[in-house]
């Protein structure tokens, strides 16, 4: 998922856009294809950040059919978790595979700011004299042969590695995994320094994945049987891989310790309202307000024409979750004309993106 909103961030889109949540039917050869969110619901106009923080599926498959699928492939093999990625909507969902030290490789890219990494296990020869006779990373340290540094500067590296991503996107795309950490399917992650990362479930539980990464450092893993078959009730990436991950991590941090994820130049930061997508007032404050990164120039478009819905008919009858609320607070108690008391599901009020027959 993570490589189709890369490459919406890339298109025009950015974490405020609004993606419309709702059904989705394909034909196709094999017959009618209708993809579900994990919590088999739907939830109206929502901003993309939300869409990869709750991994909804809905949404990720309508930015893919927007986007392009061919554009969705050629990013995914630009970071080398596919050879060749066939373009077919099922695989926005990673239907098609790869393997972990794939995926770890491509996610270590987001976390430099989107320039090439090449894994290797060997980062260093040194002869009996300590003398460095082979490095695999070529790039220049300026001032890495100093004693010390002065408090709060870090050592100058010159780069030269190939850049497969804008730095500005990679950022983006950094801070919206920030959610997934913070309020997402990663929530069971609890570590001293920031960190993002994405969880994975596939058909049936039969995987499970997390991939996280600090400003340093990049961890991930799988969980799955030699022979496909489901892992049981309750299995996810954020119930079985997360806590792998934590206990990982807290010892790595130790050691290498962890800063913000660095802020590239060219954009500045918009308050955003993380339910709605609205725009907020610079000093505007509480657990609605996300400050989002935006390219300079680039302004948040907010009302019915900057919904996208990838071509998809929009649905009807949706049980629709206002701001904040949960699956406990989704229905609501009607009386009907023949005096009758039934139980519906509740519609939300997005202000201008109302729920009366949009979707």
């Amino acid at each position: 998922k993570p490589f189709v909103y890369a490459s919406a961030l890339d298109s025009g889109f950015t974490p405020a856009t609004i993606i419309i949540d709702a059904p989705i039917e394909v034909d196709t050869p094999q017959g009618l294809w209708t993809p579900q969110n994990s919590t088999g619901k739907f939830y109206g106009p929502t901003p993309m950040r939300t869409g990869i923080e709750q991994s909804r599926n809905l949404m990720t498959i309508r930015i893919a059919q927007e986007v392009g699928m061919d554009t969705v492939a050629s990013y995914a093999e630009r970071f080398g978790v596919y050879d060749k990625l066939q373009p077919l909507l099922a695989n926005a969902l990673g239907s098609q595979e790869t393997t972990l030290f794939k995926m770890v490789a491509a996610y270590a890219m987001f976390a430099n700011g989107g320039e090439r990494v090449e894994p290797t296990l060997v980062d260093r020869v040194q002869d009996r004299y300590g003398k460095t006779i082979y490095r695999h990373d070529g790039r220049n340290c300026e001032n890495c042969s100093a004693d010390t540094l002065p408090p709060g500067q870090a050592v100058n590296i010159n780069s030269d590695r190939e850049r497969v991503m804008n730095a500005i996107t990679a950022y983006q795309l950094t801070s919206m995994m920030e959610g997934v950490i913070k309020r997402g399917s990663g929530s069971g992650v609890h570590l001293p320094v920031p960190v993002a990362g994405k969880t994975g479930t596939t058909n049936d539980a039969k995987d499970v994945w997390f991939i996280g990464f600090t400003s340093n450092i990049v961890a991930g893993c799988y969980m799955g049987f030699d022979t496909p078959r489901t892992l049981g009730p309750g299995a996810f990436g954020g119930t079985l891989c997360v806590p792998i991950f934590q206990a990982f991590m807290e010892k790595a941090v130790q050691r290498f310790g962890g800063t913000a994820f660095k802020v590239p130049p060219g954009g500045h930061f918009i308050n955003i309202d993380r339910f709605t997508g609205a725009q907020l007032p610079d000093g505007a404050s509480g657990d609605n307000v996300q400050p989002e990164y935006f390219r300079d120039g680039e302004e948040p478009v907010f009302g019915l024409g900057a919904m996208v819905d990838g071509g998809f008919g929009m649905g009807e009858n949706l049980p629709l979750f206002a701001a904040g609320e949960t699956d406990a607070t989704a229905t609501q108690a009607v009386t009907t004309a023949d005096g009758q008391v039934k139980v519906v599901p509740k519609k939300a009020d997005f202000g201008s993106l109302s729920s009366g027959g949009l979707y």
